[in-house]
């Protein structure tokens, strides 16, 4: 696979032995195991409703589900690791017994956290720090066979959108980006997908510049995820709704689809399948 600037760029990824194409970009599914997040907290925090809305996703063609228990929007109340586990771990246990053959990420930045997850057997972590908030993460991930999604983050979510400040962001980004692969890859991690982190640390202009830009990012040779699903960029810049922008996001997405991004993080599963296929029938004449 050639990205857009012409750099050849990872075409697997390997979850526990499930060896994952990403000849067509992959659907990420948002479970959000929390009181408080920006969108939909205490939608899901009860097992049933946990089920059911996983179920529903697969249905609607996730390829894997992302499952966090600490809310990371700006200004968030900070919890203990074992708060976070106390929210996810009997959840995810749930959901890996009745959806085997479902693909399972936790959103964590603390080892602690990711280790006890893995233990139980989830395919893979999905990092908002980049390790920047538990330098241990890189050794605990680095033991499994599992994806570090490695995302960019100024601050941490009680600072992050307090005064977010760049010469270039995207040269930082990119300078981040070089030191925290080359640590992860000094650990032992074999798999590592790049995250912009549209929203963390960032103000909507930094955002859409860096998104005009993300095909420079595929000079890595790293698959990229984004997430920009109901994100302030949206619903602020258009002074609507976060429950509101599923149609506006899509636009973006087909942008991000089009610079090289291979995975979309998403609360609105349906939506992100329809764009990717419309991508790949307009790249490749096949959805």
């Amino acid at each position: 696979m050639i990205s857009p600037t012409g750099y050849p760029i990872q075409t697997t990824l390997n979850f526990r032995g499930k060896l994952v194409s990403l000849q067509r970009p992959l659907v990420m599914g948002v479970l959000n195991l929390t009181p408080d997040s920006f969108s939909d907290g205490g939608r899901y925090n009860q097992p049933e409703q946990a089920l059911a809305h996983t179920r529903a996703m697969l249905e609607a063609g996730a390829d894997l589900i992302d499952i966090g228990g600490y809310s990371s929007r700006p200004g968030a109340t900070d919890i203990s690791p074992q708060e976070e586990l106390d929210r996810i771990y009997a959840i995810t246990a749930q959901i890996l017994q009745e959806f085997p053959q479902a693909i399972i990420s936790i959103d964590t930045f603390r080892a602690s956290v990711a280790r006890q997850m893995l233990d139980l057997g989830v395919h893979a972590i999905n990092d908002i720090s980049g390790g920047q908030l538990d330098p241990e993460m890189y050794a605990t991930v680095a033991r499994y066979p599992v994806p570090y999604f490695l995302m960019h983050m100024q601050g941490t979510p009680q600072t992050m959108q307090l005064n977010p400040t760049y010469q270039d962001v995207c040269e930082e980004v990119w300078d981040y980006f070089v030191e925290k692969i080359n640590l992860a890859r000094a650990a032992g991690i074999k798999d590592i997908v790049l995250d912009p982190g549209f929203g963390f640390g960032k103000t909507v202009a930094h955002n859409y510049e860096l998104l005009a830009r993300l095909a420079n990012f595929q000079e890595f040779g790293l698959p990229i995820l984004i997430g920009i699903s109901r994100k302030s960029m949206l619903y602020k810049l258009l002074q609507t709704q976060p429950s509101e922008v599923s149609d506006l996001a899509a636009v973006l997405h087909f942008k991000a689809l089009e610079a090289g991004a291979r995975i979309l993080r998403v609360h609105d599963v349906k939506t992100a399948v329809h764009t990717i296929k419309l991508f790949q029938y307009m790249q490749h004449g096949v959805i």
